[in-house]
């Protein structure tokens, strides 16, 4: 999902890419990727739960709104819920932090 979020927004260098301290943001690939793209990568440390607050919330209505009480049999099943998700939560759900806007909304009408 980076991936195609970096080649379909294709930021500017200096995108700093926000995530908890989960083992998949800390891998080659990741890492590789967010290099190859000037990106800076911000993660919580260890017992700070409220550093990275925003993606902590956004970690946590994923794993209550996507994935909790469902089990994923295949790769393809699980990253098609996290599309399907991802679309929803930035084209459509609402924030209170963004006055009751989608982040699309916000961002459309912040520019």
């Amino acid at each position: 999902m980076l991936a195609a979020a970096l080649r379909r927004r294709q930021p500017p260098a200096g995108l700093i890419f926000h995530t908890d301290r989960g083992s998949e943001f800390l891998g080659a690939s990741v890492q590789a990727l967010l290099v190859a793209h000037g990106a800076l990568q911000s993660m919580t440390r260890g017992g700070a739960p409220d550093e990275n607050a925003h993606m902590e919330s956004f970690f946590h209505s994923l794993k209550a709104e996507l994935r909790h009480g469902r089990t994923f049999t295949t790769a393809r099943a699980l990253r098609t819920a996290l599309t399907r998700y991802a679309r929803y939560y930035n084209q459509e759900r609402l924030h209170s932090s963004l006055g009751y806007q989608s982040p699309v909304d916000y961002e459309r009408r912040a520019a």
